[in-house]
């Protein structure tokens, strides 16, 4: 399977679909035409080798027939009549050829998408969208009250869900990836030709690996299969990256010549339904919610206890260049008595180097976290107390660029990540918050996982369909039942899906102001927007303009009722679903709905394609961020508001029609075994 350019259309329309074909090649750049012909024409060697000559003519075959089907109505008979003739078993292969190749070609595109980042970042300009660019613009207009403001309320938190339109395997992914890791080493400038060859070999080989992966699941896929493949994400992706745009932060906001600059802290959160959204999900149960957090916990604890033995060995520096600080020295004393003989063998490998014993030390009490061992933390902040207590010390004896170096990296992780890596959130339907034995059992796990883990590690329950305060007030009474009046640290989070029930949204949340555990947190609210649900009642452009209007009624509520109001957009990937540019939706907020703070689901269809690749992780967490910052700021804040009330009439219109023409549509007789008969939502259903 060479993919090579295919002939000329036939009849008439030769020159034309010639001349389309010429004009896209010219719009693709060499570079991506180069990966997508390497890799083609290694995927063709495998198929040839592995299905003989004949496969790779069929596959051939049909490609060229289907691309001159677009002009040809022949073309597409004798398609057809091509795919008719083949037996089930062909037909298997060649759509394995297919899924394999738009595999590789989707890989091509995404490390073109990264070698266009680095080009466009090697200008004396920074990049649109990013936070070197937002800050320069947004910091001009900004006093110092402003921009104090900003840095206390600043918040991220992209929340990761499951979700079955991601159809691959992680084998599968886990196999593209090491495809990409070649591809990348078969281009680099610096490898000596037998290096290129070797790559080009290790090339064909994951290729080969490629296609002899199964595609599609055997077994019915369990949450905790869900969940490990989240954690791939984070050992590849996020805990790495993480730094980096916190650095990409703290860089543009301070002068890197300030001596006494400060520090900005982590504005990133992760959460995660994996593992607890029981919504329609019988198999998700108060067991399975519990050996999720202890997988998160191992992964993340595991990587901060080889992060801190790594900074920790590195720390060379000695007692007579760099003098440690008396609290640090106290904190030796202590460790010294707490642990004598293990504090002792560290003492003995690192002699004269304080901070290097004491860095050691710490992995060695992450590990006892890690492991439920004596002498483990109890809470991720003594951690952080105990590294901002070492990098204070390597400042005070002159070294700042250490304190800032891979010291602060971790602070950023820890501040990030805790003990639990995302905070895992619980979400029920309305009418399931009955004393039961499973739901009981819930709330018991819940008080476990915080007691182990820190209370961040799972403190959220959405109820979903909610349609009363009295939603609301269930959920702490059956927290209380659960757990004979001890019960954990509850934040409830409406999640409001009809048109109906966004309109009764400032009343249910007015109501939920006066119970008691709510008043007792203070007056800060989370409230979650659905945007599928919505979409599916009255369509995509009503349900779009019905919850802007949602989110600018909850803003004005909020800020009249002195309410710290967050607000979780249930984001899809699909555009029915709510899902596009995350920075462009950021910025057509509602005014005042932000606040510098912004919550999203990320759901599992994207969560790939967005945090797969490192680069491509790096500059979407830079945009979301930027467009929150940008988005908070009263000159966007004022035109946001100009437009809303320029174009309310035409949007009013355009509402009313769109609802209109999709009901009808909806409720014309036979639409749903239309549907059923042109799309594949039956056999999404029934994915593994």
């Amino acid at each position: 399977m060479g993919w090579a350019p295919s002939p000329q259309g036939r009849g008439s329309r030769g020159e034309d679909v010639s001349s389309t074909r010429a004009t896209a090649r010219r719009a693709i750049p060499e570079p991506l035409r180069r990966d997508v012909r390497l890799l083609g024409r290694l995927l063709g060697q495998v198929i040839a080798e592995q299905g003989g000559d004949d496969l790779l003519r069929d596959v051939e075959q049909l490609r060229r027939l289907v691309i001159s089907a677009r002009h040809s109505a022949a073309d597409e008979r004798r398609a057809e009549a091509l795919v008719a003739s083949w037996s089930i078993e062909r037909a298997e292969q060649v759509a394995r050829a297919f899924t394999c190749y738009f595999h590789l070609a989707n890989l091509a595109e995404e490390q073109q998408r990264v070698r266009a980042l680095r080009e466009r970042d090697q200008g004396p300009d920074p990049l649109p969208e990013s936070l070197a660019a937002t800050m320069k613009d947004v910091l001009r207009e900004m006093d110092t009250r402003g921009f104090n403001q900003m840095l206390k309320k600043l918040r991220v938190h992209p929340v990761f869900t499951a979700h079955p339109t991601e159809a691959r395997r992680r084998a599968v992914v886990t196999a593209i990836s090491r495809v990409a890791v070649q591809l990348e080493k078969v281009h680099e400038e610096a490898a000596s030709a037998t290096d290129r060859s070797d790559s080009l070999r290790r090339l064909l080989e994951e290729i080969d690996v490629l296609w002899r992966t199964g595609q599609l699941r055997s077994t019915e896929l369990h949450p905790l299969d869900e969940v490990r493949a989240l954690m791939a994400v984070f050992d590849e992706t996020l805990f790495n990256i993480l730094p980096d745009v916190c650095r990409a932060f703290e860089r543009a906001i301070f002068s890197s010549d300030d001596p006494g600059r400060g520090w900005a802290e982590s504005f990133l959160r992760f959460g995660s339904w994996v593992g607890g959204d029981r919504d329609g999900n019988p198999s998700v149960t108060a067991k399975v919610t519990e050996e999720t957090m202890a997988i998160q916990a191992e992964h993340v604890l595991l990587a901060l206890e080889n992060a801190t033995t790594r900074i920790g060995r590195s720390l060379t520096v000695d007692e007579a260049t760099t003098p440690p600080s008396r609290a640090l020295r106290r904190r030796l004393t202590m460790a010294a008595e707490a642990d004598p003989v293990r504090f002792a063998e560290i003492a003995k490998r690192s002699p004269s180097e304080p901070h290097r014993q004491y860095l050691l030390y710490l992995a060695d009490r992450i590990r006892a976290t890690r492991l439920g061992r004596a002498g483990r933390y109890d809470e991720p902040h003594h951690l952080l107390d105990d590294l901002t207590l070492v990098a204070r010390s390597l400042i005070a004896a002159g070294d700042r660029r250490l304190a800032d170096g891979e010291l602060r990296r971790l602070v950023w992780q820890v501040q990030t990540f805790g003990f639990h890596l995302a905070s895992l959130e619980v979400r029920q339907h309305s009418l399931q918050l009955t004393p039961s034995d499973e739901m009981l059992e819930t709330f018991r796990t819940i008080k476990r996982i915080q007691d182990r883990y820190g209370v961040d590690a799972c403190r959220r329950l959405i109820v979903s369909f909610t349609r009363s305060a009295s939603d609301i007030a269930k959920v702490y009474e059956l927290a209380e039942l659960a757990t004979n009046g001890k019960p954990p640290v509850l934040d409830v989070v409406p999640l409001f899906e009809t048109q109906a029930d966004l309109e009764r949204a400032v009343s249910i949340l007015t109501e939920t102001l006066d119970l008691a555990p709510v008043k007792a947190r203070g007056r800060e609210l989370e409230v979650m927007l659905g945007y599928s649900d919505s979409a599916k009642e009255v369509g995509p452009v009503t349900a779009t303009f019905a919850l802007y209007d949602a989110q600018a009624e909850l803003a004005r509520w909020a800020q009249k009722a002195g309410v710290r109001l967050t607000i979780f957009h249930g984001r899809g990937g699909a555009l029915g679903r709510g899902g596009g540019p995350a920075n462009r939706a950021i910025l057509a907020q509602a005014p005042g709905s932000l606040d510098y703070r912004f919550k999203v689901t990320e759901q599992g269809e994207v969560i790939f394609a967005r945090y797969g690749n490192p680069a491509i992780a790096k500059r979407h967490l830079e945009q979301v961020m930027s467009a929150v910052v940008l988005a908070s700021t009263p000159r966007v804040q004022l035109r946001v508001a100009a437009a809303a009330r320029k174009f309310e009439d035409l949007a009013g219109g355009v509402s009313t029609a769109a609802r209109s023409a999709y009901r009808a549509l909806v409720e014309t007789e036979g639409f749903e075994g239309w549907f059923a008969r042109v799309s594949p939502i039956d056999e999404l259903s029934r994915m593994r």
